[in-house]
């Protein structure tokens, strides 16, 4: 265990998406986590050695005893020599309003009859023993989510920090429909179908002698140029974004031939780029 990271602050700060962005960034976060709970959840962290790695928690004003305990807790933890830091989030007024009444949601601190200008006031005010503690705040008042995350990637990334995202190229048949999980969809039904060589039918795109078959076609290597040089200018922007995987969708008829020759052809480029790239194939062995 390297760290454990307290993420804390102001409601609708961004919490929950920074705990979402460290999770993508290999820690083992818990949300909402009760303050008692923490050093028994570091104990069992500790039991568990390298196998979790980095850990992270949310807690905030949503649990009644954060504010009372909280110091406690952190004192016992820094006691035993545990490396915990602790983020604070923050965000002005007029943007935390807006967030609130986009979400429809209550306010932890609302009271009956109060406004909500009046439990974001409360909170800044209980909160401030915290905000003087923490290693690191971050004001999200001008950031996107896309922004958010660059930056917990930068400060939180490691190894992973500027890495590019995973790439999917998938293959799959229009006759069992799309994939619904793909990001980017090309049609290749216009590519020569080896269905129709006797010799070929039976195989599929992995095997050579189809891939040569769709290969040899003059429109089938400007396509494939094509896309390589799409998804070489594509991919680091998608990974300046904040996204960690990519799915790469590639159709034809019965996903079988032709599909399958071009995600091959396709994730093989990729790797060779040093884009992390796997390759599957949906429909093959459905006919």
């Amino acid at each position: 265990m390297d760290r454990l990271v307290v993420i804390t602050g102001l409601s609708g700060s961004g919490k929950t998406l920074a705990a979402n962005c460290l999770e993508d960034l290999g820690f083992f976060c818990v949300d909402n986590l009760p303050v008692d709970l923490i050093p028994p959840f570091w104990q069992l962290m500790r039991r568990s050695g390298s196998r979790l790695g980095q850990a992270a928690i949310v807690v905030d004003a949503r649990e009644s005893a954060f504010l009372e305990r909280y110091p406690t807790s952190l004192a016992h933890l820094e006691d035993h020599g545990i490396p915990i830091e602790l983020i604070f989030f923050e965000c002005s007024d007029d943007v935390l309003k807006r967030r609130f009444s986009e979400s429809r949601r209550p306010h932890p601190m609302s009271s009956t009859g109060g406004t909500l200008e009046e439990a974001i006031a409360a909170e800044r005010v209980a909160l401030g023993p915290l905000r003087e503690r923490a290693e690191r705040i971050v004001d999200t008042s001008a950031f996107t989510s896309h922004e958010l995350r660059a930056f917990l990637k930068r400060n939180y990334g490691g190894e992973e920090a500027g890495g590019m995202p995973q790439v999917t190229v998938l293959s799959f048949g229009f006759k069992y429909g799309a994939p619904t999980e793909a990001d980017l969809l090309f049609d290749v039904r216009f590519l020569p179908n080896p269905y129709f060589d006797e010799n070929l039918r039976h195989l599929d795109g992995r095997n050579p002698e189809v891939a040569a078959y769709v290969s040899s076609h003059e429109k089938t290597g400007q396509f494939a140029s094509r896309l390589e040089e799409f998804l070489t200018f594509l991919v680091p922007h998608y990974a300046e974004e904040g996204k960690t995987y990519l799915t790469v969708a590639i159709g034809c008829t019965g996903g079988k031939h032709r599909s399958v020759a071009m995600s091959e052809r396709i994730g093989a480029f990729l790797q060779g780029q040093d884009i992390p790239a796997v390759v599957h194939h949906r429909d093959v062995g459905k006919e």
